[in-house]
């Protein structure tokens, strides 16, 4: 099977595997794991963030910054398709009493505008606007990019009104490596964010959250109480610092695949790409071939390659570290294949 379900599925390097089991590890509750001090360092560093703090996942990350950031009965304001909003079961509100106010963006950019006007006024009868969080990329808009300039304008209007701005990026080293730009560059304009370790990097597990020297203090605590305080961490740490040195620069491969495999799909009759490809997801709209989305993946999962669907006619497929340029080609046959059978 090729698998094109998602980054996720990923399976750590054997480099990986060899750093995890000769790890040097402590019990990290007590502070003492020095894997983990030296990946949360390194996060640091990369991100220009004062401190990082190592987190299980990009779910836990994004719930540690609302609750830091946030008091029960305010609100935050997120792009309407957001994974914050979208795929993580409601926990702003379950787990930090908050209220979601989602805004409809452009390919997952928000109007500054919108979003400014969006931030209540002092009023009884309103929540206060306790955060504003960015996604970049974006994953239900396809992958895409948020600029340098888009993501100063929402930074700037946070800071005008006092309100924080966090970057949920998941994939934010795609984007750093789309816009050819250090990832420093992207998270200054953001007072907190997360980064996974997990999708295209390849690390096995983990994410990291990165903010003031205050804001971690505070994010640990958060972390310890959701169960998240980890002992011997450094098995899954050791991973996790080898993606962040040395699984970056190959992020171009995954988008040059990704554009390869949208040209050839362009090329097939019936078939139309739903999303502007930049980094390494492809939406491809199937509805003019007579089937539907979940037929389409099952027609392509007998053929041998594993895709997901994301919506009405729409499939999508994710270029990751497992998949070569053979494995793309072999997936456009596939999908040429399934084409014709309808």
């Amino acid at each position: 099977m090729i698998d094109l379900r998602s980054d996720t599925v990923t399976k750590p390097t054997e480099e990986m595997r060899l750093a995890s089991y000769r790890a040097e590890v402590g019990d990290d509750v007590y502070g003492e794991d020095p894997t983990v001090k030296k990946l949360e360092e390194t996060a640091a560093e990369m991100l220009g963030k004062e401190e990082a703090l190592f987190v299980t996942s990009g779910t836990q990350g994004n719930q540690l910054a609302i609750l830091v950031h946030c008091k029960p009965g305010q609100e935050i304001l997120l792009e309407e398709d957001s994974h914050i909003f979208y795929y993580e079961a409601a926990t702003a509100s379950a787990l930090a009493g908050v209220q979601t106010r989602t805004i409809k963006g452009s390919f997952g950019a928000m109007d500054p505008a919108l979003v400014d006007a969006a931030i209540r006024e002092d009023d009884i009868h309103f929540p206060e606007t306790g955060l504003i969080c960015l996604e970049n990329t974006h994953n239900r808009a396809g992958g895409s990019v948020l600029s340098l300039e888009h993501m100063e304008a929402i930074h700037t209007v946070g800071k005008t009104n006092l309100v924080p701005v966090h970057i949920d990026g998941a994939r934010l080293f795609n984007a750093a490596v789309a816009l050819g730009v250090p990832i420093s560059d992207l998270a200054r304009h953001s007072d907190t964010l997360q980064v996974c370790l997990s999708k295209g990097l390849g690390a096995p597990v983990g994410s990291l959250l990165a903010g003031s020297s205050e804001f971690i203090r505070k994010a640990r605590k958060w972390r310890k109480r959701l169960g998240g305080g980890m002992r011997q961490a450094g098995v899954i740490a050791a991973p996790g610092l080898i993606a962040l040195t040395q699984m970056v620069d190959r992020l171009a491969e995954d988008h040059e695949n990704a554009k390869v495999l949208a040209e050839g799909i362009m090329n097939i009759a019936g078939l139309r790409i739903a999303n502007n490809v930049k980094t390494n997801i492809v939406v491809t709209d199937v509805s003019q071939t007579g089937l539907g989305e979940k037929a389409f993946v099952e027609k392509l999962k007998e053929q041998g390659i594993l895709t997901g669907s994301v919506g009405t006619g729409l499939i999508r497929i994710v270029t990751n570290y497992d998949v070569s340029k053979d494995d793309i080609q072999s997936a456009l046959t596939a999908i040429q294949a399934v084409v014709r059978a309808k």
